[in-house]
């Protein structure tokens, strides 16, 4: 790789990073303020949040990484034609296949990093994300009965605690119970604590009472007691059957997804559209690379920039991630669609490279050597 080769994908490799990073930031911050409720009502610590939300990025970089590629390719060959960089190098006969060398390479790493994301990454780590969320909907030792306010644990329990004390210790206890098919109870308690048992999560209370209105005389009852507990599980997560989804899946079981007893006929086409996206997404690096190249580097030079050069790289772009998601959503209902998934991946693969290697025009190019020895670029 030449000198200029080796300048021009360095500023690519940075901005991509930069880039990614930023997209990364913004869509990770939007999507956590989803799970803020964990923190909340679960009360879940700061670290086991992180770790929660980390999971997702792979998820997240599979869709950004082509997004953050194209937008640096963009701006660097536009950059480098407004400098005039592009136009002394056609002038001195260098070809667009080798002025596109750089950003190929690096689209090339990143079609790599794609596949290696959706093939291990992406379904390991998403699996982790599903099985924890899991866990700390339906595991109720992961909440936290904040004091001084009415906590919902469950649908139907409602508990109220005026203070904790150091030692882990629950003062004030209110609770109201109305659970279906059961007469609404009132429990107030001196003090108490929260348990984690083998049948789920129990508020144990001491020198309290339980009030109910009886169901045949509608009179209030009140028994009191020294030490009493209620349950507050209704739904326990081994009580219930989670059905893994299809990001969660590797790509061998989404082919042979038929073989799982768990998942209906009529699911087998979401599984199978999954497989084939794996497939096909990564392949958008290269498409997208491609069409921000021969745009930029295609048609009139200008020193004002070349917007119409740009605004056509990104409605192509646009028009295929737009077409891409149609696609997808008709081949889960028709298999015999999948095809056409590769050809809109391909398509804008094979025609770029076509574009590439074309024989350069000897009008263009004497019209850039001139332009470049006047420091004309107005039209080339």
């Amino acid at each position: 790789m030449d000198g200029f080769s080796r300048y021009v994908l360095r500023q690519l490799l940075i901005g991509t990073i930069f880039v990614t990073t930023a997209l990364t930031g913004v869509l990770w911050l939007a999507q956590s303020l989803r799970f803020v409720e964990l923190i909340v009502n679960r009360g879940l610590s700061a670290g086991t949040f992180m770790y929660l939300i980390m999971l997702l990025l792979p998820n997240y970089l599979v869709m950004i990484l082509p997004i953050a590629l194209f937008t640096v390719v963009v701006f660097t060959y536009a950059k480098l034609t407004t400098d005039r960089e592009l136009v002394v190098m056609r002038s001195v006969g260098v070809s667009p296949l080798q002025l596109a060398k750089p950003a190929l390479c690096l689209a090339l790493i990143v079609t790599v990093i794609g596949y290696a994301l959706n093939f291990s990454l992406l379904p390991s780590s998403y699996r982790m994300f599903r099985e924890m969320q899991w866990d700390l909907r339906y595991n109720y030792s992961h909440v936290l009965l904040q004091e001084g306010a009415f906590n919902t644990v469950t649908n139907g329990v409602t508990v109220y605690v005026r203070e904790r004390s150091k030692d882990g210790q629950l003062l004030g206890i209110f609770a109201h119970v109305r659970r279906d098919g059961k007469e609404p109870e009132t429990w107030m308690a001196d003090r108490g604590a929260l348990v984690q048992g083998d049948e789920g999560a129990t508020v144990v209370m001491f020198n309290g009472s339980r009030q109910t209105v009886g169901k045949n005389t509608q009179q209030l009852e009140i028994i009191y007691f020294d030490r009493a507990s209620l349950a507050l599980d209704q739904v326990r997560a081994q009580d219930i059957v989670r059905h893994r989804e299809p990001r969660e899946r590797t790509v061998a079981e989404l082919f042979n997804i038929r073989e799982d007893r768990y998942v209906a006929p009529s699911d087998y086409g979401k599984f199978t559209i999954e497989a084939h996206r794996r497939l096909t997404v990564p392949l958008s690096s290269i498409g997208f690379t491609i069409v921000a190249v021969v745009c930029l580097m295609s048609g009139r030079f200008s020193r004002g920039g070349q917007p119409r050069a740009i605004l056509l790289a990104v409605g192509i772009v646009v028009t295929l991630l737009l077409t891409t998601m149609a696609l997808e959503n008709l081949a889960a209902r028709d298999l015999n669609l999948i095809p056409t998934l590769y050809i809109v991946a391909s398509l804008p693969i094979a025609v770029g490279m076509v574009a590439l290697t074309r024989p350069s025009r000897g009008r263009q190019a004497g019209g850039l050597a001139g332009a470049a020895a006047t420091g004309d670029t107005s039209e080339a």
